[in-house]
């Protein structure tokens, strides 16, 4: 699969990234939401993996955007916030999954 990780830490992106390469995907990476927004309309992923909290844009209005430009790829949100209201709003945006901080990678493989 071809996936983009949005994560604007730069460690858990290349954690992500490492892990997803080694499990057999391509993974692309974007630290902030206006260049998600752009990849995501320029290539065709399978997955996108992305965070809340992000500079500019968070991941709620990314996943409302990438939905009303006709982007439809798989959001799986992976963020610190865990509450109800926070899981609810990723998926009235659009997000598919939600899966919170700290997670178990084989999870995060599962639920892609």
């Amino acid at each position: 699969m071809r996936i983009l990780v949005v994560e604007d830490d730069p460690k858990m992106a290349g954690l992500l990234r490492r892990g997803l390469q080694e499990d057999g995907h391509a993974a692309d990476v974007a630290g902030i939401g206006d260049d998600a927004l752009w990849m995501a309309q320029a290539v065709e992923y399978d997955a996108i993996v992305l965070d809340l909290l992000l500079p500019g844009l968070d991941g709620v209005e990314v996943c409302r955007r990438l939905r009303r430009s006709g982007v439809w790829s798989p959001v799986l949100m992976l963020t610190a916030r865990d509450a109800v209201e926070d899981r609810v709003a990723g998926l009235d945006a659009g997000a598919d999954d939600y899966l919170a901080k700290p997670f178990s990678f084989s999870e995060l493989l599962a639920r892609l």
